[in-house]
């Protein structure tokens, strides 16, 4: 028999927490939208996010180390998978909707540009005096207008509830209000949710990453607290060679360490605050889903290392100016000469304006087609 969507809703009720979020009672889309008969609002709206040309572009997009590097780092995309995995894992333990988790990962860096942070200061930098530039806010206008999929309506016209967990994702309070969200609510439990689940999974494999390249040994950081506890769980005996079976169950058991820890601080927060809906939740004085204590500092001596030794690392910078320059020369060409953008990028100048539809345009790219975009304007043997 056919599960239907009225079913699904009614297992959510029976099955998750009281202050989760159930499809049902969702606040809505802005254009009205027919129901499907077999998906839940918030599964219709991972699979809007799912077939978006946005999404897509995530697979040659820089996380850390651009696309060019190599294979086997992660990309935007596998960041952006990795995120979604962890977050449903704290949402099953936490009696949390899944699939609004999902979504909000999936969706959390659609506005990325390309070369990752490097691409995202150059385009700030650059619009300085016109708006400015966020991949959190720019995140926010592809699914809420620059995707165009619907013939009645601009963007996604996804639920309240993902567009909420989107602007509550380091977006500023001025911005939360002018979308229609109460600057001074938490974010519901799936928000804080995928908030933290990016930061988990950015610390883990941005570690891996930094040890598969080199650019630091296990020996540096073995004076990590962390990495000691890590590596006295799995039992790894002093002279066993490091090598990549070694560094996988080390990271996998970071990883796994580290959901079991917020899944218990966080149960034991929410049972202290006693909240019993999403609305009590989002009127706490502070996010409920986090680490322990312990566990909080244990990552931002993480953080710092990682810090210090891979974003500051002089690959990882060398890589960083380049890419800032790609992104300088490109907007600078096709500000002072716009016949070159291409049709539709011409046609959003006239709704946009030039340096917005410009910033689109180029934020839009990945890294593979912002580098062929720089050959053919800068390059005088490159066909146009």
């Amino acid at each position: 028999m056919p599960v239907t969507r009225q079913q699904l809703e009614a297992r959510e009720v029976a099955t998750l927490a009281p202050y989760a979020c159930h499809s049902g009672d969702s606040r809505g889309r802005v254009y009205p939208d027919s129901e499907d008969p077999y998906r839940t609002v918030y599964q219709r709206d991972r699979d809007r996010v799912l077939h978006t040309t946005a999404f897509r572009r995530l697979e040659y997009k820089t996380q850390v180390f651009v696309n060019s590097e190599g294979d086997y780092y992660r990309t935007r995309l596998t960041h952006t998978l990795e995120v979604a995995q962890t977050g449903r894992s704290l949402a099953r333990a936490l009696g949390a909707n899944e699939d609004l988790v999902e979504t909000i990962c999936l969706v959390h860096d659609l506005g990325h540009p390309p070369f990752g942070h490097a691409g995202e200061d150059a385009l700030q930098r650059l619009m300085i005096d016109h708006g400015g530039f966020n991949h959190n806010l720019q995140t926010y206008r592809i699914v809420t207008e620059l995707e165009e999929r619907y013939p009645d309506w601009p963007g996604l016209n996804l639920t309240f509830e993902v567009r909420e967990g989107i602007v509550r994702h380091v977006a500023t309070l001025d911005f939360r209000a002018s979308a229609g969200f109460d600057p001074t609510l938490q974010g519901t439990l799936e928000a804080q949710i995928a908030d933290l689940s990016d930061s988990l999974a950015y610390n883990a494999h941005d570690l891996d990453d930094g040890l598969r390249a080199g650019l630091f040994s296990e020996s540096d950081v073995a004076t990590l607290p962390l990495w000691a506890i890590v590596r006295d769980s799995i039992g790894w005996a002093a002279g066993v060679p490091f090598d990549d079976t070694i560094r996988h169950r080390m990271i996998r058991r970071l990883v796994g360490l580290e959901i079991n820890d917020v899944i218990v601080a966080t149960g034991e927060r929410l049972s202290a605050a006693g909240v019993m809906s999403t609305a009590a939740v989002q009127a706490l004085p502070e996010n409920v889903v986090g680490y322990s204590a312990e566990m909080a500092t244990l990552n931002s001596e993480l953080r710092a290392f990682l810090t210090e030794r891979l974003y500051h690392h002089y690959r990882i910078v060398r890589m960083q100016q380049r890419a800032g320059r790609f992104i300088t020369d490109l907007f600078g060409s096709l500000i002072a000469a716009p016949d070159q953008l291409p049709p539709d990028a011409r046609r959003a100048v006239a709704i946009r304006g030039l340096p917005r539809a410009v910033t689109d345009y180029l934020a839009g790219m990945t890294d593979r087609y912002a580098l062929d975009e720089w050959q053919r304007l800068f390059d005088p043997l490159s066909r146009p």
